[in-house]
C-alpha cells in the first residue's frame, strides 16, 4: 500500500541538510548520503513489494480451492477478509511500534512471521487451515507495512526530494500486480501451484529479514512502546481534514479492490464461462497494474486533483462492470477493472500526499496505520457482505449492488473535494 508520493514530500530527519549550495564542502557529503541511502531504500522497497505480492498471490488460486474443497463464495470472502481484518487489528496495536522500538526490530520479527505464514499456506488442506494462515499473514503484514513505509520516508534524500515517498506509493501496487501475475503463471506451469508460490515467497521473506538485520536503523527510539500497543487511532490535526475530505473516495476504491481481489475470478467465470482459469487471476492483475502505472503517471499532479480525478474514474468503472453483467462480455469487465485500478492509484496516492505532506517524523507510522485501518475496513467488510449476498441472491445481484454503492461513494467524495478546493482558493 502506498504511503505518499513526490510533489509533497514528508518531513524527515534529513530535511535540514543543505541542498542547494554547490561548494565542494557541501556536495561531497550529499553525494555520500545519496549512496548510503540507495541500498536500504531498495531493500525496504523490496520488502513492501513482497509483502503486497504475498497478499494478492492467493487471488488466482481461489477457484482451485473452490474446486478442490467445494468452498462457497461466502467462504472465499471470509478467507480473504480474515487477512484484511487481522491486518487491521495489527495496525491498531503494533502500527506505531516502530516509532518507539525502531524500524529494524519490528521488521525482522514481522518478516519471520510472514515466512511462517507462507509455509502454513503451502501446507493448508482445507478452509480452516487456510483461514488460520491468512490470519497469521495479516498480523505479520500489519506490523511490517507501517514500519517499512515509515523507513522509506526516513530515507528521503535531499538531492532527490520525494524519491522515497514515490517509492512508497508505487511499490505496493506493483507488488500486488506481481503477486497475482506470478501466481497466475504458476497455475499451468507448476504441478502444485497452491504450494510453489508460497514457498518462493517464504524464501524471499527469510532473505529480506537477514538483510534488514545488517542494515542501519533509520528511526529514532523513544519511550512509550508498551503504551503504543493499546488500540487507538491517531490522526494529527494537520492530516485529519484531508482524511475527512477524501475518506469516502478512499472507501470506494478500496472496496472495489476488495471485490476484484476476492470475487474477481468468479466474476470472470460468470461473464465468460468458457475462459481459462488464468483469466480469473488476470482481472485483479489488471487492477493492480493500472494502479501502479497511475501512481507513476500522476507523481507530479496536485494531490487534490489526482484524488478528484480518481473518484471520477470510479463511475465509468462501475458502468462498464454493470455492462459486463448485462451481456457486454469480458472486455467490458476488464475495462472496468482497468478504470478501477486507475481510480485506486489516483485516489490512494492523492489522499496520502494530502495527509502526509506536512507530518512530523514521530507521527508517520501512526498516520499510515490509521489510513490502512480505514482502507482495509473498506476492503474487507463490503467483500464479506458481497459474499453473503452472493449466497442468498446470486453473484450478479451482489456485484450490481456493489458497483452502484462504489459509484455513489465516489460521487460524494468528488463533491467534498470540490468544496474543499473552493474554500482554499480565496485564501490564496
Amino acid at each position: 500500500m502506498p504511503s505518499a508520493t513526490s510533489g509533497a514530500p514528508a518531513q524527515c530527519p534529513y530535511a535540514a541538510a543543505p541542498v542547494r549550495k554547490a561548494t565542494a564542502n557541501h556536495t561531497a557529503p550529499l553525494r555520500e548520503t545519496t549512496a548510503n541511502h540507495t541500498a536500504p531504500l531498495v531493500l525496504y522497497a523490496s520488502v513492501l513489494t513482497t509483502l503486497l505480492a504475498a497478499s494478492s498471490a492467493p487471488t488466482p488460486l481461489y477457484p482451485l480451492y473452490q474446486d478442490q474443497w467445494g468452498l462457497s463464495a461466502l467462504t472465499i470472502t471470509v478467507i480473504f477478509s480474515a487477512y484484511a481484518l487481522t491486518l487491521l487489528l495489527a495496525l491498531l496495536t503494533v502500527g506505531a511500534l516502530s516509532d518507539h522500538l525502531g524500524r529494524r526490530p519490528v521488521l525482522v520479527g514481522a518478516l519471520a512471521l510472514e515466512a511462517v505464514s507462507m509455509v502454513l499456506l503451502a501446507t493448508a488442506d482445507g478452509a480452516g487451515p487456510l483461514i488460520a494462515a491468512r490470519v497469521l499473514q495479516g498480523a505479520a503484514t500489519g506490523a511490517a507495512t507501517s514500519a517499512s513505509g515509515a523507513a522509506l520516508l526516513d530515507l528521503d534524500d535531499p538531492l532527490r526530494p520525494g524519491r522515497s515517498a514515490l517509492t512508497n506509493s508505487i511499490t505496493p501496487v506493483a507488488g500486488m500486480a506481481g503477486g497475482v501475475l506470478v501466481s497466475t503463471l504458476l497455475i499451468p506451469l507448476s504441478p502444485a501451484p497452491t504450494v510453489t508460490v508460497y514457498l518462493l515467497l517464504a524464501a524471499l521473506f527469510v532473505a529480506q529479514a537477514a538483510a534488514v538485520v545488517r542494515t542501519e536503523e533509520t528511526g529514532r527510539r523513544r519511550p512509550g512502546a508498551l503504551r503504543s500497543l493499546l488500540p487507538r487511532l491517531g490522526v494529527p490535526p494537520s492530516a485529519r481534514h484531508a482524511l475527512l475530505t477524501v475518506g469516502t473516495g478512499v472507501v470506494a476504491v478500496w472496496a472495489l479492490g476488495g471485490l476484484y481481489s476476492s470475487l474477481g475470478p468468479a466474476l470472470v467465470r460468470l461473464v465468460a464461462p468458457g475462459t481459462p482459469r488464468t483469466a480469473g487471476g488476470m482481472v485483479f492483475f489488471t487492477v493492480s497494474a493500472a494502479a501502479a502505472l497511475t501512481v507513476w503517471a500522476l507523481r507530479r499532479t496536485a494531490p487534490t486533483a489526482a484524488a478528484t480525478g480518481g473518484c471520477l474514474a470510479v463511475i465509468p468503472s462501475a458502468a462498464l462492470s454493470l455492462g459486463a453483467l448485462h451481456g457486454a462480455g469480458p472486455l467490458a469487465l476488464f475495462g472496468g477493472a482497468a478504470l478501477a485500478g486507475i481510480a485506486f492509484g489516483a485516489v490512494s496516492q492523492g489522499a496520502l500526499r494530502m495527509m502526509l505532506g506536512s507530518l512530523d517524523e514521530r507521527d508517520r507510522a501512526t498516520t499510515v496505520a490509521a489510513y490502512y485501518v480505514l482502507s482495509y475496513l473498506a476492503m474487507s467488510l463490503p467483500a464479506i457482505a458481497a459474499g453473503a449476498a452472493t449466497q442468498h441472491y446470486g453473484l450478479r445481484t451482489a456485484a450490481y449492488a456493489y458497483a452502484i454503492g462504489a459509484a455513489v461513494l465516489a460521487a460524494a467524495a468528488v463533491a467534498a473535494l470540490t468544496a474543499s478546493r473552493r474554500q482554499i482558493k480565496p485564501a490564496r
